[in-house]
């Protein structure tokens, strides 16, 4: 009895005070999640404020909340909507995670963590939070291309995140850390995700139509819940986190097609048992270990709130978002949530991380929590800030690189010869990525071994070993490093040429935009495979060894690139002049169409330019008296001003401080989708244009 009556207060102190401080907090417009961690705080031990609730109780009612929590998102995912997201979803989530894991485990092993925790802090803040997001973006109504974007890359990032669920529990129980007992773990583990796979896949699709043939909701949720439970607990007996087996389930019941039918009916369970997880983790708060550590919460604050809005920002530029939208997207994504807490919690419960991390992570994801509205909200501005302090010609080639990227797009939709040779080459580039990953490791995990026979078979002395060993290994990363680089240059010259053919015969004025584009295409899968690399290996090198050879690597690739984007500033240059003289000197009295035809054969002699397209400014424009920084049409559109047609004082290449007068003629370049966007702002002065 005195059992029950313990379960009891404890669910009620749960529920009600949590009731009392979602209330307070959704009235003061903040995150939901916050007033859960509140309300744990007030009935948590540490404070003492109603300490009524047993922990033991809301610690089991939480693991609750986290199998339905993962449950859920596992619902939420199927192969196709993966295939949906498409390669723009993975490739910035891929770099972001990677990045964030990478910097995250350095500053681990900065502020005195072992390598293994280190790894451990890395993935704590390199999740976001998808339940923190969706709330921010009701509240504040976002919709459109950002929230499709930003979305999509959460859909990555939840698989990245159960994956290294995966990965961190091999980790914890790979004991001494050796290399045969992480390759045996790893046998294991894809074993059991092959075999839980397979038969899931046999069953569960079958099981669940013929229940949903019984039309009975109340039957449909029991399944479901039942086949999630079922799942999480086959992972816990081989020794796996119940949340990678409750992911998995829900993915296994998505590949039914009724996933959503079951998401309406444990979505409202969810969202309570949620709530109690939550409410658990702020228990966990306590002030005392925070105001010790709280170098380190400084530390990982910046970093997710830095990090992951530049790694993001970089990954969408990369994949032909205009300035704005990546700036947007990266700040918005700007936060740590409901991961961060179940990786911590996992590695303590292994006993691979110390208890103390914990509160870190909780501490990080409520600051960031609360900042994630006005980082959404300062956006904006801090894109146009960000646009307006770039060097001209990383202005020229932010603004044509969306529509090189447009044209790579339509060129891959094309049959051609050079799919099977790009596949064969980035085959090639992620099998050197993979043995470098393998050497890195086993050359750390065996060193002490390597060096120890080294002694006894030579008459080298203990230092000189170690550093045989040393150059040995570099000297077998040599070639795969090389490897690396060279096939990242042929697969960024295929793409380039790609986007931006050669001629057989005459002069090839698409050079200077197509080695632009090269140099810009081997800088961002140089990031693609190298961020994911040192993120693996960092927990076996010295804090930055790493970092020192990407970095110098980027760095002559950068003084490559900047060079080649002076090339594009005097191509652009030289055919805005051409712009301005096939313009001023048409027919008297020829129409529009005369004018796009002759911005079509200016885009023919001269490649690279993107789409062309006119504007005319009505002498009552709004726009009229504003300058072309004010418009900010570069930042918001991504099309940039090439020439501004006005009479015999025309102007090239324009820079912020142009006024805009009446009657002037504004040739636009850039993709279809910036040219056409930017000359609606224009003409309809949309409110984008006021602020």
């Amino acid at each position: 009895m005195h059992d029950h009556g313990t379960f009891l207060t404890s669910l009620a102190a749960v529920l009600c005070v949590a009731a009392l401080t979602t209330t307070l907090f959704q009235r003061l417009k903040l995150p939901i999640v916050l007033g859960y961690l509140m309300a744990g705080v007030i009935i948590g031990p540490s404070l003492g404020l109603l300490n009524v609730a047993d922990a033991d109780t809301v610690t089991v009612l939480s693991e609750l909340g986290v199998i339905l929590l993962l449950f859920f998102l596992g619902l939420e995912f199927s192969f196709g909507k993966l295939l949906k997201v498409g390669i723009r979803g993975v490739i910035i989530a891929t770099l972001e995670v990677g990045f964030l894991l990478w910097i995250g485990t350095m500053v681990g092993q900065a502020f005195g963590f072992s390598a293994t925790e280190a790894f451990f802090i890395g993935g704590i803040v390199a999740i976001g939070s998808t339940t923190i997001i969706a709330k921010v973006f009701e509240e504040q109504r976002v919709t459109g291309e950002l929230r499709n974007l930003v979305f999509a890359v959460l859909i990555v990032e939840d698989l990245i995140a159960v994956i290294l669920l995966a990965l961190y529990t091999t980790i914890g129980r790979g004991g001494d850390m050796s290399a045969m007992g992480l390759a045996q773990e790893g046998l294991k583990l894809v074993a059991f995700l092959a075999a839980l796979i397979i038969v899931g896949m046999i069953v569960v699709p079958r099981l669940m139509h013929s229940v949903m043939r019984i039309n009975r909701p109340e039957t449909t949720l029991v399944t479901s819940i039942g086949v999630c439970f079922a799942a999480a607990l086959a992972a816990q007996y081989f020794g796996y986190s119940v949340a990678l087996g409750a992911f998995l389930a829900g993915s296994l019941i998505a590949e039914s097609g009724e996933e959503k039918r079951v998401e309406t009916l444990v979505r409202p369970v969810r969202d309570m048992f949620a709530a109690v997880f939550f409410v658990a983790v702020g228990m966990s708060i306590d002030p005392r270990v925070i105001a010790e550590q709280w170098q380190t919460v400084l530390a990982l604050t910046v970093v997710v709130m830095l990090g992951k809005p530049l790694a993001v920002t970089l990954g969408a530029f990369a994949t032909g978002c205009n300035v704005r939208t990546s700036v947007r997207a990266g700040m918005t994504l700007s936060q740590i949530g409901e991961f961060s807490f179940i990786i911590a919690g996992l590695g303590v419960a292994l006993g691979a991380l110390d208890p103390k991390a914990y509160p870190l992570a909780v501490s990080v994801s409520a600051i960031t929590a609360l900042t994630t509205p006005w980082m959404i909200r300062a956006a904006g501005p801090v894109s146009t800030w960000v646009d307006a302090k770039l060097p001209r010609p990383l202005q020229t080639f932010s603004a044509l690189w969306g529509s090189w990227i447009e044209e790579l797009g339509k060129a891959r939709s094309k049959p051609s010869g050079r799919g099977s040779r790009m596949r064969r080459l980035w085959l090639l580039m992620f099998v050197d990525a993979a043995l470098l990953c393998v050497l890195v490791v086993v050359a750390s995990l065996g060193e002490s071994r390597l060096e120890a026979w080294l002694e006894q078979s030579t008459p080298l002395a203990a230092e000189a070993a170690s550093w045989g060993v040393m150059i040995g290994t570099l000297l077998l990363a040599a070639p795969l490093i090389l490897g690396i680089f060279r096939l990242a240059v042929a697969l960024s010259r295929e793409l380039a040429v790609m986007a931006l053919p050669r001629l057989d015969q005459g002069v090839d004025f698409a050079d200077a935009p197509r080695r632009a584009l090269l140099m810009g295409l081997q800088i961002a899968i140089l990031l693609l495979v190298g961020i994911p690399c040192l993120a693996i290996t960092q927990p076996f090198l010295p804090t930055a060894q790493g970092a020192w050879v990407l970095g110098l690597i980027l760095l002559l690739m950068g003084i490559a690139f900047w060079r080649s984007a002076a090339n594009l500033q005097g191509h652009v240059v030289a055919g805005s002049q051409a712009i301005l003289e096939t313009l001023t000197k048409r027919a008297p009295g020829a129409g529009a169409g005369a004018e796009a035809h002759a911005l079509e054969q200016i885009n023919e002699l001269l490649p690279g330019l993107g789409e062309l397209h006119q504007v005319p400014i009505a002498t009552d424009s709004p726009v009229v008296g504003r300058t072309l920084a004010e418009l900010n049409l570069r930042s918001q559109t991504g099309a940039t001003v090439l020439v501004i047609l006005r009479g015999e004082e025309s102007v090239l290449t324009p820079d912020g401080h142009e006024v805009v007068q009446p009657n002037d003629i504004l040739v636009l370049a850039g993709s279809h989708r910036a040219v056409r966007t930017a000359s609606r702002q224009i003409e309809n002065a949309e409110p984008a244009l006021q602020a």
